[in-house]
């Protein structure tokens, strides 16, 4: 057998072995796995994204309609959480125009589970705790709220510097940019992947939680030592940004502003606006109290098996397809 060969099946045996682990450790903690549509009728708004975008030809309603890549399971699963399907998890691919890097791939692998009854904290304790199960090692934690991780390690408070003022920081950092940001929230982004999250202990899983509230679009907003900050949190280990996870909003007045909102800034930026999920919407009232998250699979591989690109750990890179 050739070293290609053996390093193939190897690679190939592994990551399904990751995979069964995942399933088994939900089966036991019975959260059902769900299959839900990768191609919908509904795009995703978010203005940091871009939607495969398809159109359907066949008979029925939807004849003739653009239809979208899922970025994310997030939708559907949600619908079947307020119909009654109780906590649950989807392992499988989702889909992201326009990202391509050593870590970034248009089609990826993502888990993404919703536990009923756990708070934003629980759920961050349950993704520690998997990571630690899949890696099998013993790793450590840290945790810091955003505005406590910009003044330990970067000494700026970003709820109050302004826009001006963040891109002179940026400046003053003396990075190489491709882009100006646009907005403060482009800016501070730009800040946590380049500035703050190389700042982390590479060895430890560490939590960054309650950002600002303009980032955290399906999150519960609270207010925090005066500001207002969406209870999400984004998990990191080995220089990779590997979940991220909310509190789930259940109001579907505040979630349909802040879609509208999302497509008006899609416009700005010369992006299509797309169509909102109305059947999320109807049913987002009934969604019981509930925190989910999603892990990029293919990143956690690369930070099991220490690779530098993502198409290291995937049968076939992109550019393979």
């Amino acid at each position: 057998m050739s070293r290609e060969i053996k390093n193939l099946r190897d690679k190939l045996w592994q990551r399904g072995e990751l995979l069964r682990m995942i399933r088994d450790y939900f089966f036991l903690e019975e959260v059902v796995e769900v299959d839900t549509p990768i191609m919908s009728q509904f795009g995703n708004p978010d203005p940091a994204l871009l939607n495969f975008k398809s159109r359907y030809n066949g008979p029925g309603r939807l004849h003739g309609d653009d239809t979208y890549l899922i970025t994310s399971p997030e939708y559907h699963m949600k619908r079947l959480l307020a119909a009654g399907s109780g906590s649950c998890y989807y392992l499988g691919k989702v889909f992201r125009d326009g990202e391509l890097s050593h870590r970034h791939n248009p089609e990826f692998t993502m888990l993404e589970w919703y536990r009923e009854g756990f708070d934003l904290e629980t759920l961050m304790e349950e993704v520690y705790r998997l990571l630690r199960l899949l890696s099998a090692k013993p790793l450590e934690r840290e945790s810091y709220s955003y505005q406590e991780a910009f003044l330990k390690f970067l000494q700026i408070d970003p709820f109050t510097l302004s826009f001006e003022a963040l891109l002179q920081f940026i400046e003053d950092s003396e990075l190489s940019l491709t882009f100006t940001p646009r907005d403060r929230d482009e800016a501070l982004d730009l800040i946590v992947s380049h500035l703050l999250e190389p700042q982390f202990d590479p060895d430890k899983v560490t939590f960054l939680y309650h950002y600002p509230a303009t980032q955290a679009s399906l999150a519960k907003i609270v207010e925090e030592e005066g500001n207002l900050v969406g209870k999400r949190f984004e998990a990191y280990w080995q220089g990779l940004e590997l979940a991220n996870g909310y509190e789930e909003l259940t109001e579907s007045h505040e979630q349909r502003a802040r879609f509208e909102a999302e497509n008006k800034a899609r416009q700005q930026i010369g992006y299509e606006p797309v169509p909102l999920d109305h059947l999320l919407l109807e049913s987002l009232d009934q969604l019981p109290f509930c925190s989910g998250v999603a892990l990029g699979v293919d990143r956690l591989l690369m930070a099991i098996w220490g690779k530098e690109d993502i198409a290291d750990v995937q049968a076939f890179g992109f550019e393979q397809s």
